[in-house]
C-alpha cells in the first residue's frame, strides 16, 4: 500500500511520520503525476487558502476531483476537511466540493483559542481519542443520507465524518501518539470498513 500526502503546505511531515510508523509506503504529492500509483491521499492541516491556490497553480485540482469521483480514498484533516467540503461558510477558498458537508473555517477562534480534548469515537474503539484543535473548522451541516458522523464535541458540534472513502476531521490526529485514526483510514483504503 502506498499513501500520498499533499505536501504543498501545512503539517504533511507529521502525517508522513505516522504512516511510516504504521509500516506504509509514503509519497509526497505536489504535482498531478505524483498521484499516479497511490492507494489513497491525506490532505493535511495548514492554511486552506494557500493550499487551494497551490493546488490550482500546479494543476492538481482537476485530477484529484476525477480520482475522488472514481472512488479514490482521501483523508482531510483541518484545512484538508475544508478542501473536501461541498461548501464552506466563507467565500474563499473554493473547496473541491466532493463531500456533502458544509464547513465553517476558524470556527473556534484564533490560534490562542486552540484546545485539546478527549473525544469518544466509536469506530476507533472504547478508548477516547485525544484530539488537538488548532484554528479548527467545524462541520455546520451534513447530508444525513450520505455522510456518517464519527465524532462530536460535548455540545453536539460535528468534528469528524465519513462519506464512502472520504474521511475528515476538524482536529489533527497526526499531532498525537495515537495512530488509530490513521489506521482507520488505511482500513478504508483496503476496504475492510
Amino acid at each position: 500500500m502506498k499513501i500520498g500526502v499533499l505536501a504543498a503546505q501545512g503539517a504533511f511531515i507529521e502525517h508522513e511520520a505516522v504512516l511510516k510508523k504504521l509500516g506504509v509506503a509514503v509519497k509526497e504529492v505536489r504535482l498531478p503525476a505524483d498521484l499516479d500509483g497511490l492507494d489513497g491521499l491525506i490532505i493535511p492541516g495548514g492554511e486552506s487558502t494557500t493550499m487551494v491556490r497551490l493546488m490550482n497553480e500546479y494543476q492538481l485540482t482537476d485530477k484529484l476531483k476525477e480520482l475522488i469521483k472514481n472512488g479514490f480514498p482521501v483523508f482531510g484533516t483541518c484545512a484538508g476537511m475544508i478542501l473536501l467540503a461541498k461548501k464552506n461558510s466563507s467565500t474563499f477558498p473554493e473547496p473541491l466540493g466532493v463531500m456533502d458537508i458544509i464547513v465553517k473555517r476558524n470556527a473556534f477562534g484564533r490560534q490562542i483559542d486552540s484546545f485539546e480534548t478527549d473525544l469518544p469515537i466509536p469506530v476507533l474503539g472504547k478508548k477516547p481519542f485525544h484530539a488537538v484543535f488548532i484554528r479548527a473548522p467545524l462541520i455546520e451541516h451534513i447530508d444525513e443520507k450520505k455522510v456518517d458522523v464519527l465524532a462530536r464535541l460535548e455540545n453536539g458540534t460535528i468534528v469528524a465524518a465519513r462519506q464512502g472513502k472520504l474521511l475528515v476531521s476538524s482536529f489533527h490526529p497526526e499531532l498525537t501518539d495515537d495512530t488509530r485514526f490513521h489506521q482507520y483510514f488505511l482500513d478504508i483504503v483496503s476496504e475492510r470498513n
